[in-house]
């Protein structure tokens, strides 16, 4: 039989090509729109679509946020804070959490697991206002580590299923060839297990900062004084404005910058997902 020929195999990549091309329009188009959106005035927002006023692109939008009247940098900086914290903390105790329940036999653990996931199934605004009263009465509340605590509160379950189904994938002679080594639990961990669970890491963390990054309710709930603000909160007051007053240029170049942290983040950290499983699959 005759192999197809280099053509032929290029007309059959053709239709592929071109429904991923469709795909990334869909979704940069309203990226690069919004993009453009964020660099014109509020006037031409809101004016009749114009050509020639299309590319009448200006700085003053960004330039609010950094000025004193708008006030935005602290609320960049603490959602930053606050969704980093979230994402580290996540991390390290659904790291923990799924090698318990992934290597170590106890008494009630699926039980334990179940109920982890159970909680998957509860919409934190269901439990919202409990939860307020337990953090007022400790403290916590209209603080950055209140909110940090809350926010990983509900990222968890998520993290721990991960990370033990992570887990599970190790081969346990690659544990016994440590553990004959001599190397304890920390030391397996970082040393021999790193590299294989990395993805894990990685995709919990990722989730984690996202849904810290975009929590809206939980941070209008329990923050009420103005420099403890994040950034959702911020863009609801632009949003309000003086007066039930919008100005469009501002909101959606505050959009913008919202989004740059996630970017930056998904794709630093899809770099160490595909090293860290490309690593994984040669030492396992």
């Amino acid at each position: 039989m005759s192999r197809p020929s280099a053509l032929t195999t290029d007309r059959r990549r053709v239709p592929y090509l071109l429904l991923g091309v469709v795909f990334a329009l869909i979704f940069t188009v309203p990226l690069l729109w919004s993009i453009l959106r964020a660099f014109q005035p509020h006037e031409v927002i809101l004016g009749t679509p114009s050509i020639g006023e299309m590319f009448d692109l200006t700085g003053e939008n960004f330039a609010f946020f950094l000025s004193s009247q708008g006030t935005m940098l602290r609320p960049v900086l603490n959602s930053i804070l606050v969704s980093l914290s979230t994402a580290a903390l996540t991390a390290l105790v659904a790291t923990l959490a799924g090698y318990g329940f992934s290597k170590f036999a106890f008494r009630g653990s699926r039980l334990a697991f179940g109920l982890i996931l159970l909680t998957m199934m509860v919409p934190f605004q269901a439990v919202l206002t409990p939860l307020y009263l337990l953090m007022n009465s400790v403290g916590l509340t209209d603080s950055l580590l209140g909110l940090i605590l809350f926010s990983t509160n509900f990222a968890l379950p998520f993290g721990i299923f991960l990370m033990k189904n992570t887990f599970d994938t190790v081969p346990q002679a690659l544990e016994d060839s440590a553990i004959i080594d001599g190397a304890g639990t920390v030391r397996m961990l970082v040393n021999v297990l790193r590299p294989m669970i990395l993805p894990g890491i990685a995709s919990s963390a990722l989730y984690a900062f996202l849904t810290s990054w975009t929590e809206f309710l939980g941070a209008l709930t329990f923050l009420t004084t103005e420099k403890y603000f994040t950034l959702p909160i911020a863009l609801l007051n632009i949003q309000v404005g003086t007066y039930g007053e919008v100005n469009f240029g501002q909101l959606v170049a505050g959009s913008v910058i919202a989004m740059i942290p996630c970017v930056v983040l998904y794709v630093a950290l899809q770099r160490f997902y595909v090293k860290g499983l490309a690593a994984g699959a040669v030492k396992g």
